[in-house]
């Protein structure tokens, strides 16, 4: 009886779900999927003629900062795709991509957040390292982020311009600069994207 039906399990249990519900899903209900690297061809074989969205979302929803991209299915309409992106813009950003793409936002967006926590994490530490209190250096670490972050949103600025808006001539920000990219922690972000987005694949042909 649902208009809007949202497969929301884990790519492993997916196949036993689907069989439990595909009998009884009608063919005017909206699936919206946010299984990680189920492709709409797997959907459509168990939902024929269903309108379905796939939806790649990340945490930050959770406080009204999420990214999502959407990917419109064979039987979905622009009204459906419309419904959904009213639903997920409501926690966040929303964009709509071909479906091709999604692997790759998965690598960036979905798995994106867990990398930011991580360079919170370790900014924190480095900040109890020279004498802040932890919640000092947790929350110092977390704002500067944020703040890093809306500058290239709201500036629409490079985010190479702005870096270098704060690297003085000899300064302190381009000497920990610097030691940032001898230690690779561009290539590192790059690898885990990579790794994050390959796994989606993995997860798609299982």
């Amino acid at each position: 009886w649902s208009d809007v039906l949202f497969l929301t399990v884990k790519p492993q249990v997916l196949n036993s779900v689907l069989s439990e519900v595909a009998a009884v899903v009608d063919k005017q209900t909206l699936v919206v999927s946010v299984v990680a690297g189920i492709s709409l061809s797997t959907l459509q074989q168990k939902l024929p003629q269903v309108p379905i969205i796939r939806v790649m979302p990340n945490t930050p929803a959770a406080v009204g900062e999420g990214m999502s991209a959407l990917a419109q299915g064979e039987y979905a309409t622009l009204n459906d795709l419309e419904i959904v992106s009213q639903i997920f813009g409501a926690v966040g950003k929303v964009v709509t991509i071909e479906e091709f793409l999604m692997d790759a936002v998965t690598g960036v967006s979905g798995s994106g957040p867990a990398y930011g926590f991580l360079i919170i994490d370790a900014l924190a530490d480095a900040g109890v390292r020279v004498g802040l209190s932890r919640p000092m250096a947790i929350s110092m670490a977390a704002q500067t982020l944020l703040g890093a972050a809306k500058m290239v949103l709201t500036t629409g600025e490079h985010p190479a311009k702005l870096r270098d808006m704060v690297a003085s001539p000899a300064g302190t920000t381009i000497a920990g600069i610097h030691v940032l990219e001898q230690k690779g922690l561009r290539a590192a972000l790059i690898d885990a994207v990579l790794a994050a987005t390959e796994r989606s694949k993995e997860l798609g042909q299982k």
